[in-house]
């Protein structure tokens, strides 16, 4: 086991050095990650194909190239990210420097999950980077190739001082949760969660927790119901359903279960063949726990497409299951495989109403062609996320925040987002020893009297800002009387000289 003391401590060190506060010094570091993406991209894929057997295409999509972009939209944006804000100032302090300056919170540790061992590990990683901090990376030991390439690459591209890679399973995890530190980000279960917060509040540790949940999708009558399959078998199947963001289970009439399971089969066919198992196409259950624990889910319910499995391939065919009841295992935790239950409702209403009797969901899936209907469920329902006619997608939006709510998850991420969330913004005022505001602040110091009170409450007061537009007409027609002016007075010395 690492000595997990004295990596921290070299951490603290080469913070406190200051190096990571150099705009320019994150910037190097950012560009020689992207380097190691673009370097070693074939690499990356044989690692993501030996851990789960993902196809290529899935890769591309999902990992390599979304962490090429990731540190591209930071390289493109930094420099303004970094700038101070300055927000509106009230009356009281109109001769006042009022800034937000954004510090990065110092030695932060980041742990990775294993179904996107690489997107879901690094991307907070670069935006740790970005804000400045030095950063602890623990990737999942799960996925063993994805954490051998990541222990062996990374070191030779960051700065080793300020980025060690640590790695280990829940032992070593324990351990290392038992240093100090000044930012956790972990993307992961629920389960695990609850121990990371733990762990976070003996040292009063802001933390990130990306989690999971039971992701509702609901199907309204009008929709174009082909299209509606497709998208949502391919937002269950890719990466074999191993996704936290995945539709977890069906909301629909029976009437649309019915013509939906006849689309499924189609689309199947279509997708895999005849023979799904010898698709290429499809990827496997990570291990032989999640394989066995998939298994005794299937046993819920009557199983309408599908069922087939083969467990020395750890290979589970794409099932829809019906006739689920709402206290069925599949119903009550997190599936994180190609399996789709279809629990039945009569309409949106209900839909809302079963949704909101359980835990609050990383995302809700609508489709429907009814906007009536859409703006129901996102208005009247709680979610990490909110997509309409689609699956997965609103996470490859870099300017939307990622992140889950209640035991979904706290906290944010994804382009922006990820810099403010390991960015602490830190409130300043300035102030100079001018006697004209020392005489407008003077009625603060003691002997205190009716006459100091009212002129503090008039300083005090808060006071509806003038709009926008109305300063922008003002300043129109300042400019206009001003040039009218130039121009009579250029006129009338023209007529003087002749």
């Amino acid at each position: 086991m690492a000595n997990f003391e004295d990596i921290v401590q070299r951490c603290r060190t080469a913070f406190a050095s200051g190096k990571t506060k150099d705009v320019n010094f994150r910037r190097k570091q950012l560009e020689s990650l992207l380097k190691m993406y673009e370097e070693h991209e074939n690499e990356m894929i044989n690692a993501l194909d030996a851990d789960l057997r993902r196809p290529k295409q899935e890769s591309l999509v999902v990992e390599t190239e979304f962490l090429k972009n990731d540190i591209k939209h930071i390289l493109y944006n930094l420099n303004d990210w970094v700038k101070p804000e300055t927000p509106e100032k009230s009356l009281v302090n109109l001769l006042d420097d009022v800034q937000i300056f954004n510090d990065p919170y110092g030695v932060v540790l980041v742990i990775g999950a294993w179904n996107y061992p690489l997107q879901l590990l690094l991307v907070p990683v670069a935006a740790a980077i970005a804000a400045g901090n030095c950063v602890v990376i623990k990737p999942s030991e799960i996925s063993t190739n994805c954490a051998k390439f990541v222990t062996e690459m990374v070191p030779k591209y960051l700065d080793n001082d300020c980025y060690p890679v640590v790695s280990g399973g829940p032992t070593e995890t324990a351990e290392l949760l038992k240093q100090r530190f000044d930012y956790i980000f972990y993307t992961g279960s629920t389960r695990v969660g609850k121990i990371i917060h733990a762990a976070a509040n003996k040292h009063l540790t802001p933390v990130t927790l990306e989690l999971g949940g039971k992701s509702p999708c609901y199907i309204d009558k009008s929709v174009e119901l082909r299209t509606a399959v497709k998208r949502i078998l391919w937002g269950k199947l890719i990466n074999c359903g191993q996704t936290c963001i995945a539709p977890d289970y069906v909301l629909c009439s029976k009437e649309i279960q019915e013509k939906f399971i006849a689309e499924a089969k189609e689309v199947l066919k279509e997708w895999y063949g005849e023979d799904i198992k010898s698709s290429p196409d499809l990827s496997r259950i990570i291990n032989h726990n999640n394989f066995q624990r998939l298994l005794g889910l299937m046993k819920s319910g009557k199983v309408a497409v599908g069922g087939n499995y083969d467990a020395s391939e750890r290979f589970i065919e794409p099932t829809i299951l019906i006739d689920v009841k709402e206290d069925d295992a599949i119903m009550q935790e997190e599936i994180f495989g190609p399996l789709l239950p279809i629990f039945t409702v009569e309409n949106a209403y209900d839909a809302i109403k079963f949704i909101n009797s359980r835990e609050k969901p990383l995302v809700i899936y609508v489709f429907s062609k009814n906007s009536k209907v859409i703006k129901e469920l996102r208005e009247n329902t709680t979610s990490g996320g909110f997509s309409s006619n689609e699956t997965l997608m609103h996470c490859g939006v870099d300017t939307l925040p990622f992140g889950g709510v209640g035991s979904s998850g706290m906290g944010r991420y994804h382009g922006k987002y990820g810099f403010e969330t390991f960015t602490h913004k830190k409130s300043c005022l300035g102030k100079d020893l001018h006697p004209l505001g020392e005489l407008l602040a003077s009625g603060r110091y003691p002997p205190y009297s009716d006459r100091k009170s009212t002129l503090l409450g008039i300083l005090l007061r808060k006071r509806r800002p003038f709009p926008k537009l109305y300063l922008s007409h003002l300043l129109a027609v300042g400019l206009g009387i001003g040039l009218t002016v130039l121009f009579t007075h250029y006129m009338q010395g023209k007529l003087f000289t002749r």
